[in-house]
């Protein structure tokens, strides 16, 4: 009774202390036990997350259908690609398929003869024995024999015959054989089904279970009715098939009870409503089995569950029997952070909907919800759950099938609206909220922090609505004061405003009426707040606005029929103001909300709560934002102050800056709207940058002399907000980034009425795609009088295309060409038609197919973005041939933009695809979140003749050349180097005034140390600071966490996820306007997925080869997809794995093929010996041998640092300063040019490395320069020492230039008491003697004249010169992979998590959840216990050591044990009689640890110790 049906075979003696591969023969479920979990995972539709995680480790890739070979083996184990391993194809024609159905024509006839003899022998045998050998043979035949054996004369005289045996009392042997026969005949000819019930087979496998004798029997009529469940599950109903399976579950094995089980989803399909008996009465025990640990067992449990619901809904009395049955506090039990781990995303989603169900139709659930405190749960379950995954990535929403939208259904549930008199139900729930205020109030304070931020998280429209209208129930509901402080705590009304904004009108229209019972409730609380907050100015620019101009079609939702079904012609469209109700009549479709309902709302609530006192906008200003206002004007008159009166301007900017912060940390709250409305932003913004934020550089611009003075700014701001710890910057930060959640309009486009479709597009070249064209007429624009008319015809146009190649197309059809002579007409029509040729290979290879688009994809995102986009940019792009490098005058110019293409009056976007293009136009008039169903009719477009393009852009000059000299120039180079595009400024000024203070902000942060330092050095040479001491900075920087901005996460979540969107290049341009140059404003996974879809296409913005997201795959279970790129295999050699390291890159470093590693002699291959090798290699790089990195040293002297080989850097590895003239240099160069390909391949093959770079060398990587403050990243002494240097040399010469006689006697240039002089400092490189300092000899000496040279040479030896082709190296290696431009939208600490994982290894908190405990573990197991109490004992080392023992790395991926794939799975290990001395195992492509259960926390701790610790090394079979 106590086998849990094993899936793995246990038989292979193990190996001591080792790592274990997973081959075919240890990963293959046992026949009975496979049988019976296909079984049931049919019978469970729901869930898809049932997959063997053995079934998946398979390394091979053999078509099961292909007879193996030696030969192909050997060549697969060499370089074979795993995905093509196809077979011939199925030719009809084969001569082989005729041979084949020949003799399975042949095999049937055997076995119908067979089968006939063996019918008519049980039918008229009377011995036992002969019958028990009859029914043996029988039971052989039906398990080798096809449906094409039988008939259906023969299948009712066997189906009789063996229901006659199944009755037999008197033997046992004869009624197991019987029954086995009924099982495979049920299996090998459905139609069977129904004969066997015809002959009462239904009622003689229940008796045998309601009354068990023989368990073998038992087991057997439990494995035929779930058979027979299958086609006549209203059969099995009426024959109490339910009771029958349920009675005795608890004596089976876990696998036949999923049978049991699966047999009542089964049933349960079919079930009838006339006579609810036999599945009532099950539910008592169907309430228990969701106790048990089984998941499997537990889910179809939860399926039955729900579909008895479904039935009895209707029925009040019926609920309240089930809620008797304790079926509300079992399923309220599986809704915890556990369960959600546990359960798959749809049968959680179906608990939620059985308690909305129960909940609607019954008090005494909606009674008993409220008494287990619901609202806890569902907090925690908004709280933990992604609101991002709220909408569908490849379907249209539906709005049953998920959890957020399960979750505000049954919010919206348990707060009834206005009972009705007629209503008895309605009047219930009322009474019992009347009556029982304290559960409302609980509910309404665990519900609404958590919705307030869900909607300023910027949810899609569907979210938003469903929140608004559960707090707009929850305000009607409640009276108590409590609940006032609640919505005041949670600022309600800020919330209220930025909704107003919105362009959605059923979203709106319930914040109106929000609005509008909040003041008839609590007017005086909240009178003074809705101007405040700007609630009332919002509403008064609804009143100011067109009436009706709201979209009405954004508030519908697009629903489809589920994938398993037919897909209907027509789609379903259900309003947004329907779709949180009960039932919803497919009749009736039409929207509650009228057209002017917006506009009469807010002319009510103005006209009620607002005085003719208030209408003046003016008067109605409060202190703080007339305050404000004063001091933005006062910044705005300080820039008229000559840049040269640096006191002046420090003392009146000190001045301001500080009544703001004063006004901002006051005790009076500055709201949203009064900082927005204010304009201090825009005169911070304009201030600090002197006002080159708003414009470009340009040579000779007399404004880059003033970037040296911009930069004292920052370094006096930065002083001031980081003068409290960065508690002030905090503040500023937090309101920056409300203000902008506010004002932001940012759109999603969701394509999600596009199905894919073969098409023929015109335009570029007449090819076919995969995917819908789009339909234009173009149209020549009014008073064009030098092009034709070109409007007669609609011309299908490739979507993917650029407006170059529209261009190429259109020109020679519209373009009047002047009358001159036949040669040179000649000669423009063959210029023309060799450029339309070229144009059209070019879009050819880019949209021949929409799921091979890399390269339009990572060009458009990671192209040049135009600064200013007024004027066309040039053609020469990447729709552009290439391949002629030498071009006349005359093929440039006709390479410019000849036609000039607009839309409504607009023009159109050139750097952008036609559909983007268009799609924005749209979007400028729709609601924030909305489909391009817009796009599905025909576009006309006018075209005129395009103008001359002047002077180019291309003349910016960079900030290195107009500060080289300055300390502050890295800062400034970030600042303005990578600007927002000014068509920001022209479409929302305050959003980009906004951007660029946060951007300001975000690199004061990441340049704290350098500014602060930078500014003390000038203090101290300037003599406000005399002790050295006093350089010392201790300051720490805000959390980087602070800078991301949830709602444009939240958005660029839901339109990474849009697949159609990614594969058209649909996406918004200010998707890459934003991550180009404010990255910080996403958080790193949103981040990870750009980038993944930058560098690698879209097909892997989800799919990551090794941690998977989320939205991907929920729990994270089996092989870890990795698109459709082929996998090659490659032998490495363990003694030398940096000469496989460099072969495998030569092989396969630019293919685009994920490489799994194998050693020689070693029988693993897969995930687990891939991580190993590059977690060797990586250790091999770190050999002290090779000179690569600089060494450990103290005071510039000492020994680096070395353990077991290997180099061991405090502040991490960066490279050694190496002169040119070096004989080991070249060998140093290749290291790195073999280091920079690794590093890309692991990345693109998503392996995590184990290598400890320094922050500096990070930022090298990422192309940023380094300044003498870097230098604290890589040696924190040599950093405090050359700033001290550094301002001696600032004081002196200060001194010299205001030539003071009297001040330079007062000042020591002494250096700690010791003069320059006496330190006998030569120019040679500290640490690296061999290395001299340009242009002096080593034998020079340093003095107080040539100190400041001094230290600029050793600055530029240790991060500019000294390492310069070092880093060219690295990247050019790393280029050779995919372009290492792509990781510009990281900073440091985030490339460090993509390349090497997480630096924490685990949180033994959060170990629970994300392990898995299988085959025979739980989580409450004793061993299971003891391991985790002995992993939270280990040390960092000893974890990393288990980590490398299970996964083959000694680091998690990013995400942690979440982003684990396949998930950790623990399992118990049987071997020998002894566990006490058999050693854990593992098999590491599958991170499944199989642990003995050792009776001693000790003993298991010494076994395990052991195994991680003499394990490494090896892959062999366990």
């Amino acid at each position: 009774m106590e086998n849990r049906g094993q899936k793995r075979m246990e038989d292979v003696e193990e190996l001591p202390a080792d790592k274990r591969a997973c081959n075919s023969q240890d990963s293959k479920s046992s026949t009975s036990d496979s049988s019976a979990q296909s079984q049931s995972q049919e019978a469970n539709g729901a869930s898809s997350g049932h997959e063997n995680t053995d079934a998946d480790m398979d390394t091979s890739s053999s078509d099961s259908k292909s007879p193996p070979s030696h030969s192909e083996g050997e060549q697969d184990k060499e370089d074979t690609d795993y995905g093509s391993c196809d077979s011939d194809d199925d030719d009809g024609e084969d001569p082989r398929h005729r041979v084949l159905q020949d003799v399975q024509w042949g095999r049937s006839s055997e076995d119908k003869e067979k089968l006939s003899s063996l019918v008519t022998r049980l039918s008229e045998e009377i011995d036992l024995c002969l019958q028990l050998t009859g029914l043996t043979e029988l039971c052989e035949v039906l398990s080798f024999c096809t449906e094409d054996s039988f008939s259906t004369v023969m299948a009712d005289t066997l189906s009789r015959v063996l229901v006659n045996l199944a009755n037999h009392e008197s033997n046992a042997d004869i009624m197991l054989l019987a029954i086995r026969a009924i099982t495979y005949l049920s299996d090998v000819y459905p139609r069977s089904v129904a004969l066997l019930v015809k002959h009462e087979t239904l009622p003689a496998l229940c008796q045998r279970l309601q009354t068990i004798e023989y368990l073998d029997v038992a087991e057997q009529c439990l494995q035929a009715l779930e058979k027979i469940s299958k086609d006549e599950p209203v059969a099995c109903l009426n024959a109490g098939a339910i009771k029958a399976v349920l009675s005795y579950i608890d004596f089976f094995s876990t696998s036949l009870q999923r049978v049991a089980v699966s047999t009542v989803v089964n049933i349960c399909r079919k079930l009838s409503s006339e006579s609810p008996s036999p599945f009532m009465d099950a539910v008592p025990i169907l309430c228990n089995l969701l106790q048990y640990e089984d998941r499997q067992l537990v889910e179809n449990v939860a399926i039955c569950l729900t579909k008895i619901t479904d039935q009895v809904s209707q029925s009040p009395e019926m609920l309240d029997q089930l809620c008797s049955y304790g079926l509300i506090n079992q399923s309220v039990h599986l809704l915890n952070l556990n369960g959600h781990t546990t359960l798959s995303q749809p049968v959680y989603n179906g608990v939620i909907g059985l308690l909305r169900k129960l909940s609607s139709g019954s008090t005494l659930a909606f009674r008993t919800l409220y008494e287990l405190n619901i609202g806890y749960r569902l907090k925690e379950i908004l709280s933990t759950y992604d609101i991002s995954h709220s909408v569908s990535s490849t379907h249209p929403i539906n709005a049953g099938s998920n959890q957020v939208h399960e979750v505000l259904k049954l919010v919206i549930e348990l707060l009834p609206s206005s009972p009705v008199e007629d209503n008895q139900l309605a009047l219930e729930k009322g009474s019992f909220l009347v009556s029982q205020p304290d559960l409302l109030q609980q509910f309404g304070a665990d519900i609404l922090p958590v919705m307030i931020q869900v909607l300023k998280s910027g949810a899609n429209a569907y979210v938003s609505y469903g929140c608004l209208s559960a707090i707009h129930k929850l305000t009607c509901l409640s009276h108590s004061a409590d609940f006032v402080d609640l919505l005041k705590n949670a600022n309600i009304l800020s919330v209220l405003a930025g909704i107003l904004s919105r362009k959605d009108h059923h979203v709106v229209a319930v914040a109106l009426q929000m609005a509008e019972v909040l003041l008839g409730k609590y007017k005086d609380a909240f009178l003074n707040s809705f101007i405040k907050e700007g609630v009332f100015f919002a509403i008064e620019a609804l009143l100011n606005s067109d009436r009706g101009q709201q979209n009405p079609v954004s508030g519908f939702i697009q629903g489809s029929a589920d994938d398993s079904q037919k897909q209907v012609p027509k789609e379903v469209v259900k309003c947004l103001c329907q779709c949180f109700e009960r039932s919803i009549s497919t009749s009736s479709q039409t929207c509650k909300i009228e057209k002017d309902s917006v506009y009469i709302l807010a002319t009510r609530i103005k006209g009620c709560f607002f005085g003719p006192e208030v209408f003046d906008s003016q008067k109605s200003l409060t202190d703080v934002l007339q305050n404000l206002k004063h001091l933005s004007a006062a910044l705005d008159d300080l820039m008229t102050v000559p840049i040269d009166a640096h006191a002046l301007h420090d003392e009146k900017f000190f001045s301001i800056l500080n009544q703001i912060i004063e006004r901002l940390n006051g005790k009076e709250s500055v709201s949203t709207f009064e900082f927005t409305e204010s304009g201090v932003v825009k005169a911070l913004a304009n201030y600090l940058s002197n006002g080159l934020h708003q414009r470009k550089f340009s040579k000779g611009d007399p404004e880059g002399d003033n970037l040296p003075f911009v930069g004292n700014k920052f370094e006096a701001f930065t002083r001031l907000l980081w003068s409290d710890g960065g508690a002030t910057s905090s503040v500023l930060i937090k309101k920056l980034h409300n203000s902008l959640s506010s004002l932001e309009n940012y759109p999603i486009v969701l394509s999600q009425f596009l199905k894919q479709r073969n098409s023929h597009a015109t335009i570029p070249n007449g090819c076919s795609t995969s995917y819908p064209i789009l339909r234009v007429r173009f149209v020549k624009a009014e008073g064009e009088t030098c092009l034709r008319d070109y409007s007669q015809d609609l011309v299908t146009v490739d979507p993917l295309c650029y407006w170059d190649a529209v261009d190429q197309y259109m020109w020679p059809k519209v373009h009047l060409k002047p009358v001159e002579s036949v040669e040179a007409k000649d000669q423009a029509m063959e210029c023309h038609s060799s450029q339309l040729r070229s144009t059209s290979i070019s879009c050819q290879g880019e949209s021949s197919s929409h799921m091979e688009i890399d390269s339009p994809i990572a060009s458009q995102l990671q192209g040049s973005q135009e600064e200013d986009q007024e004027q066309l940019p040039d053609s020469g792009g990447e729709n552009t041939s290439s391949s002629e490098e030498d071009t006349s005058p005359s093929e440039e110019e006709d390479a410019l933009p000849r036609l000039l293409f607009r839309l409504e009056g607009l023009e159109l976007d050139r750097s952008l695809t036609v559909y983007q293009a268009i799609l924005l136009h749209k979007l400028k008039s729709a609601s924030e979140t909305t489909n391009d169903s817009k796009l599905s009719g025909p576009q006309t477009i006018t075209y005129e003749r395009a103008p001359q393009l002047t002077d180019s852009c291309n003349d910016l000059t960079p900030l290195g050349s107009i500060m080289d000299n300055d300390e502050n120039h890295p800062f400034l180079s970030y600042l303005f180097a990578r600007r927002l595009g000014l068509s920001h400024k022209r479409t929302n000024p305050r959003a980009f005034d906004i951007l660029f203070l946060l951007k300001s902000l975000e690199g004061m942060n990441r340049f704290l140390f350098h500014l602060i330092c930078h500014e003390r050095i000038n203090a101290f040479g300037e003599g406000r600071l005399e002790n050295l001491d006093d350089l010392r900075v201790q300051v720490r920087p805000v959390p980087y966490a602070e800078f991301v901005s949830s709602k444009l996460t939240e958005k660029l979540e839901q339109q990474l996820r849009d697949s159609f969107a990614l594969s058209t290049c649909g996406l918004p341009p200010w998707f890459n306007d934003l991550m180009d140059s404010c990255p910080f404003l996403f958080s790193f996974e949103v981040k990870s997925k750009y980038f993944r879809l930058a560098a690698f296409g879209s097909q892997k913005v989800h799919q990551h080869p090794q941690h998977l997201s989320s939205s991907s795959n929920v729990h994270g279970e089996g092989r870890p997809a990795t698109g459709s790129l082929p996998r090659k295999k490659f032998l490495a050699c363990r003694e030398n794995i940096l000469e496989s390291a460099a072969k495998m890159m030569e092989l396969h470093g630019n293919q685009k093929v994920v490489i799994e590693v194998e050693y020689s002699e070693e029988v693993g291959t897969g995930l687990g010996p891939t991580l190993e090798f590059y977690t060797l290699v990586s250790r091999a790089f770190q050999n002290p041998d090779l000179g690569m990195w600089r060494s450990d040293r103290s005071s510039f002297a000492g020994k680096p640092k070395e353990v077991s080989g290997f180099l061991v850097a405090p502040s991490g590895l960066f490279p050694r300063p190496w002169s040119d003239a070096s004989a080991a240099f070249p060998n140093v160069l290749q290291k790195f040019v073999l280091l920079g390909t690794v590093v890309a391949k692991a990345l693109h093959d998503g392996r995590v490395l184990d290598i400890p770079f320094s922050k500096a060398f990070y930022k090298l990587i990422l192309g940023q320069e380094l300044s003498s403050f870097d230098i604290h990243f890589i040696d924190p002494e040599l950093c405090k020492t050359l700033v001290e240097l550094q301002a001696l040399a600032r004081q002196r010469k200060v001194i010299s230039e205001t030539q003071s006689d009297a001040r330079a006697a007062k000042c020591d240039l002494s250096f700690r008491g010791t003069n320059i002089e006496d330190l006998c400092l030569e120019f040679t490189l500290p640490g690296y003697t061999d290395y001299v300092l340009a242009p002096h000899s080593a034998n020079d000496m340093v003095n107080l004249d040539n100190l400041e040279e001094y230290i600029k040479a050793i600055v530029h030896a240790t991060v500019c010169n000294g390492i310069q082709k070092q880093v060219e190296a690295f990247r050019s290696g790393f280029n050779q992979v995919f372009p290492i431009k792509h990781l510009g939208i990281f900073n440091e600490e985030e490339l460090e998590t993509l390349l090497c994982g997480e630096r924490d290894l685990f949180n033994m908190n959060e170990v629970l959840d994300h392990i898995k405990f299988d085959h025979g573990y739980t989580s409450s197991s004793p061993p299971v216990e003891k391991l985790l109490e002995i992993l939270n004992e280990f040390d960092k080392e000893q974890r990393r050591a288990f980590l490398q023992f299970v996964t083959g790395c000694p680091r998690l991926p990013p995400g942690g044990l979440a982003s684990l794939n396949p998930k950790l799975t623990i399992v118990r290990k049987h071997g020998s009689d002894s566990s006490e001395t058999d050693l854990p195992s593992v098999m590491t492509c599958a991170n499944y640890l199989k642990l003995p259960p050792y009776t001693s926390k000790e003993k298991m701790k010494e076994k395990l110790i052991y195994a991680i610790t003499e394990g490494q090394g090896s892959f062999h079979l366990s």
